[in-house]
């Protein structure tokens, strides 16, 4: 099978990256996503995780996926899948604006070294990694800086197929 590519943007702040996905490191995450494109979301930016930008989605997999290709020290450049229940997100503290319930799909981009997969509610959080930024981290890095620094609301984050 050829590599796929996909693209990975921030709206408001107009800025992309390519991400090629890791179908022979998570077959089955990645045809999920694959199939699911275009996903977009409002941004949020990690508290506990580092350096870490994500949006939330309701379940697009037939069945969710097996942990395939699992780490909980992700590096710059990886794009992880998290599953989670309405009641893991559900307490105040993580500042959503509106009450989580059912399952969530996270899908999520690590921008910078030293992130660490641990939530002081659940513990070990270990996620999926399915794909890569292989072209325009730098800029995406730089608009997350600025996502946690002046905020994230208006943002989307959104992922969608490259030819």
């Amino acid at each position: 099978m050829a590599d796929r590519y996909i693209e990975v943007a921030l709206a408001k702040r107009g800025v992309r990256a390519t991400a090629l996905l890791l179908a022979d490191k998570a077959p089955v995450t990645c045809a999920a996503v694959w199939d699911a494109l275009p996903l977009s979301g409002d941004v949020y930016h990690a508290k506990y995780a580092r350096n870490e930008i994500y949006a939330l989605f309701p379940p697009f997999a037939p069945e969710e996926p097996p942990l395939e290709n699992p780490t909980i020290t992700p590096i710059p450049g990886d794009l992880c899948y998290f599953t989670f229940t309405g009641t893991e997100l559900g307490t105040s503290s993580h500042g959503y604006d509106r009450p989580q319930s059912g399952t969530i799909v996270d899908l999520a981009l690590f921008y910078e070294r030293n992130n660490l997969l641990i939530n002081g509610d659940v513990g070990w959080v270990p996620g999926i990694v399915w794909g890569q930024v292989v072209d325009g981290l730098d800029a995406l890095a730089e608009a997350c800086n600025d996502l946690w620094r002046t905020g994230a609301q208006g943002e989307t984050l959104s992922f969608r197929r490259q030819p």
